[in-house]
């Protein structure tokens, strides 16, 4: 009896990466598969490598979606307009009207701040926007950008709380992220990554060994 291979949903393979010269990036390969969180130590622009469905064109941004680093709100536009931008390239109003109270669900902070200009909320609730901001493309797979970066410590839980909520509606998680408390606790499987090449991978229960912690993430 023949078994099916199933192909990941992003798959890449030899990326490097220089940021003023230093290489950050050395080879790096990762893949995502469905129904798994994944974390990982580092995100850049490719200096060269590739992926499962390639990065970049209409139809394949509909399918990936990302909250970058520092946010990169439009400040001087509402919260809820971010939110409108979000689905950018959807055409399907009622499913996006649910999609929007579904993110307000997520962050009920964000309810009373919809009118207000993106730039004058807090660091924490501004991380809120941009989180939802990318959910309301209706990704299939969320890249997130060192989301905690920055925030206090009940952000910080809220926004890995709702990371958890997020791949139990059917949509598959990366996330680059330093703090490895927080992403060995919420991922399914981890890339650990020193001096820009991964050197450990695997479940992310077993990468929270005592060992592992103290030899690779200085906890």
């Amino acid at each position: 009896m023949q078994t099916s291979v199933t192909r990941p949903l992003l798959e890449a393979r030899d990326i490097s990466w220089r940021f003023g010269g230093l290489l950050a990036v050395s080879d790096l390969s990762f893949e995502i598969r469905s129904g798994t969180r994944h974390g990982a130590g580092g995100q850049r622009d490719a200096e060269r490598g590739g992926d499962g469905f390639g990065i970049g064109g209409y139809a394949r941004a509909a399918r990936m979606s990302l909250v970058p680093e520092g946010r990169r709100l439009f400040g001087s536009m509402t919260v809820h307009e971010n939110l409108a931008l979000g689905a950018y390239c959807r055409n399907d109003a009622r499913a996006i009207s649910v999609d929007l109270e579904r993110c307000l669900g997520y962050f009920p902070d964000l309810v009373s701040k919809l009118g207000a200009p993106a730039g004058t909320l807090s660091g924490g609730q501004q991380q809120m926007v941009a989180v939802a901001r990318a959910l309301m493309a209706a990704p299939r797979v969320l890249l997130l950008d060192e989301p905690t970066i920055g925030l206090a410590p009940a952000v910080v839980e809220k926004i890995a709380r709702v990371i958890h909520v997020i791949r139990d509606t059917g949509v598959d998680v990366l996330l680059v992220e330093q703090n490895a408390e927080v992403t060995l606790r919420i991922a399914d499987y981890a890339y650990v990554l020193e001096g820009g090449a991964v050197v450990q991978h695997g479940d992310a229960r077993a990468l929270a060994d005592e060992r592992v912690q103290r030899a690779y993430l200085g906890m």
